[in-house]
Parts: structure tokens; sequence; C-alpha cells
């Protein structure tokens, strides 16, 4: 690592500590910019990630998608470039060197921006890319994201600048060997965009059971190639990752306002509660009730 490097990496960890103080996640002033703080290694949490960059700047996390484990640490970054069920676990922070993170979120629409306004080659092969992948920070990254950071304390600059530099972080993404797993998802007509759409369905109708053929309609796709590219993007299968939805919408239930397991069952999806509680031990490693006051004693 380079004396420059060392040093904006220790502006980022100093302006992050400023700016939270607590731990969490952290909104700012800057639209999508979310700044996170830990201060002990977590619990697995459960949950959609929106389409993202994270970069830590200190402690490491454990992401995992379907059976994929994704691991980083400072002067790495993750991407995922659509929404996925993933589970997460900061496995290494203390009091005295918390975990401390970076993320700015995105939209596939600010990506096809970029993707237009350059001369990015696009890559339009049949294998799609997994939606989600890990890379090493490179120095001119680093430094449009100090950039970014460094508008907190100068907040009148943020309405004008924050967008160009959100715009130009976009730009170096595409540009390093991961890039056309950004890409593909924002370009129209590409098998990944096409998956995408039979994402979002899936997320908005999670409750509702579905027939493959209606996917694969949604998808302007044959039902192999669905399942196929499907698979390539997420690292599961549609009823898996409808299943991975459900079942952290109903944790969620179960640790804020419910404690009515059948009830819970029933408002994800589920007609059995016997393989409700099945498959939620299969994913959680504890029964619904169980895990839930597993989780209220420990306030995850």
């Amino acid at each position: 690592m380079s004396e420059k490097t060392y040093k904006q990496q220790l502006e980022l960890v100093n302006l992050i500590e400023r700016f939270t103080g607590q731990d969490g996640v952290h909104h700012t002033l800057i639209p999508s910019l979310f700044l996170i703080r830990e201060s002990r290694i977590s619990e697995p949490i459960s949950r959609v990630t929106e389409p993202s960059f994270c970069i830590i700047l200190q402690g490491e996390k454990e992401v995992l998608l379907g059976k994929e484990r994704f691991l980083y640490g400072p002067g790495h970054y993750i991407v995922a470039s659509v929404g996925l069920p993933v589970t997460g676990q900061v496995i290494n922070a203390s009091t005295e060197s918390p975990y401390l993170a970076l993320k700015l979120e995105f939209t596939p629409t600010e990506v096809l921006e970029m993707v237009n306004e350059t001369d990015i080659s696009i890559n339009q092969g049949k294998k799609s890319k997994r939606a989600m992948f890990v890379s090493g920070v490179e120095p001119s990254l680093l430094d449009v994201v100090v950039r970014l950071a460094l508008l907190l304390e100068n907040p009148k600059h943020i309405p004008i600048l924050a967008p160009l530099i959100k715009k130009e972080i976009i730009y170096w993404i595409l540009q390093r060997s991961h890039g056309g797993a950004l890409e593909q998802i924002a370009l129209e007509g590409s098998n990944a965009s096409r998956i995408r759409e039979v994402i979002d369905y899936i997320i908005k109708n999670y409750v509702d059971p579905f027939r493959i053929e209606n996917l694969a309609e949604i998808g302007n796709m044959s039902v192999s190639s669905l399942h196929r590219h499907f698979k390539e993007v997420t690292a599961m299968s549609p009823i898996q990752f409808q299943k991975q939805l459900r079942l952290q919408e109903a944790r969620r239930l179960l640790l804020s306002d419910s404690t009515d397991v059948a009830d819970v069952a029933f408002r994800v999806g589920y007609e059995s509660q016997s393989q409700f509680s099945r498959e939620y031990s299969r994913m959680f490693g504890f029964s619904p009730r169980v895990d839930m006051n597993r989780l209220k004693e420990n306030h995850v």
C-alpha cells in the first residue's frame, strides 16, 4: 500500500467516525450515501441488498449469496448490481477498531447513462455474469470516494458536485475487470437485464406463488434459458430466491411486531406452518420461536 493510499484510507476512517459516533447504518446529506459503523462481531443478518457499491475501511465482513461466500476487508469493495437476498455478518470488529464502511446506492438507469456517455465496450455474450463481486480498490477509484465523502464537510456543494462524483465512481467501477457484471444489468435487451426484470417481479410479489412459465414470459426467454441465466446472475433458482425473500421477511416480522408463528408463515406466503418451520430452521439454524427469543435477547 502506498503512503498516499494509506493516508486516504485513514482520512475516510476519521471522517466516518466523526459523522457516525455510534454503531449502525447512518444516512448522510448526500442522497444514496450511507456510513456504517459496528464495534462488535454481529449476528448473521439477512436482507435484500439494493444495487450498490460498498467499500470497507476497517474490519472485515462476510456476505453469503445462495451458497457463495464473499469475504472483504480494508482495500476492497463489493458491488451488487441488482436487488439480492443476502446474509451479511461483520466478522472482525472491536470497540478499539470498529468495522467502518461507506455504501453508495445507484440505479440501473444511472449505470446506463454512464455507459451511453462513454466508449465502454459492451459485451453481449450469451453467458450472464454474477450480479455480485468483490474487487480491490484502485487509486483512481479511491480518489473519487474521498472527494465524495469530503463533501459532507461542505454541504453547500453537495447538490451540484455529488451527482457528478457519483457518476465518476460508476465510471471507474465499469472500467475495472468486473465492470461487465454491472453494465450487463443496465443494457436493455441483454439476458442479465431481462433477469433483472424477473427479479424485480419476484421481489414485488414474493408472497404469491408463481408459475415458471410466467416468469419466462416476463423475461422474454425460454424456461431453460430463464433457469440458466437466473442462476448465473443470482447463484440460485427462482424458487430458492423467492424462499429467501419469504424467510427474511418472516424473520423481520417475528423480531419486530409478531409472536404468532402461524400468522407470520401465512403473511409471507406459506400455507403450511410445518413447512415454514422446517425451511426457516434450515436457513437460520433455529426454529422460528427459538430464533425470535434469541435475537430479542441479543437486541439484534
